[in-house]
């Protein structure tokens, strides 16, 4: 049985995208790495669960010194998020120093998406809703999929698995259209994967998404 790798993983070091990049971007020392890592995952934990339905993207962490730490979030709805004179932004960056503590000195940098339905995660979030409300799971994969044609994706697929529709025994489906060349490092594909909570059980939820050739210049791009 095939191995299945993490498609961002794959092209993290071969593409020159910035799109694809390390979420968490600092170095640490190595009696500090442990700390530093799991205030990550508590951070990333409690923006996506004070900010549902806003169209989150990418929560990436760069970190400059031991007390200094900028937050960069790419949105789909920024003014959901920032609301009315910043004000819900700083109850958010409030609430992250409340989880991690106030030592560390927070810049909350909010960028909104450009096109948001080319984006894998804001794809899986639409997806997870649509389940979550009882849509029929192959009229939910439908409207995914021409969202991200819509938006000019050249390639997606989606896939489920579970009890998909409440039926008794569990099965995985999936659907596609377009290209989705996996084992090619130039190819500019991005990736989220997720589930949605039924009253049956969790539904497993994948989104690939393909956007093009990423070439380092224009030379390498007349060749092929």
């Amino acid at each position: 049985m095939g191995k299945k790798v993490n498609p961002l993983i794959f092209r993290i070091s071969n593409i020159k995208n910035p799109a694809i990049a390390w979420h968490a971007q600092w170095i640490a020392k190595k009696n500090q790495f442990a700390k530093y890592l799991q205030e990550d995952e508590m951070i990333r934990k409690s923006i996506k669960s004070q900010t549902r339905d806003v169209g989150i993207d990418k929560v990436i962490i760069q970190r400059s010194g031991k007390e200094e730490m900028e937050i960069i979030l790419s949105v789909a709805k920024p003014g959901v998020i920032i609301g009315r004179g910043g004000e819900k932004s700083e109850r958010l960056k409030r609430n992250i120093e409340s989880v991690i503590g106030k030592k560390h000195k927070i810049k909350l940098t909010i960028k909104e998406l450009q096109k948001p339905n080319t984006s894998a995660e804001v794809l899986l979030e639409e997806a997870r809703r649509f389940i979550e409300r009882r849509m029929p799971f192959r009229k939910v994969m439908k409207k995914i999929i021409d969202l991200a044609k819509k938006a000019g994706a050249q390639g997606i697929k989606i896939s489920m698995a579970g009890r998909l529709n409440g039926v008794e025994i569990a099965r995985y489906e999936k659907l596609a259209t377009g290209k989705m060349p996996l084992q090619n490092l130039r190819a500019n594909i991005d990736y989220a994967r997720g589930a949605a909570s039924t009253k049956w059980g969790q539904i497993g939820i994948k989104v690939w998404v393909y956007k093009g050739e990423v070439f380092e210049n224009e030379a390498d791009r007349a060749l092929t």
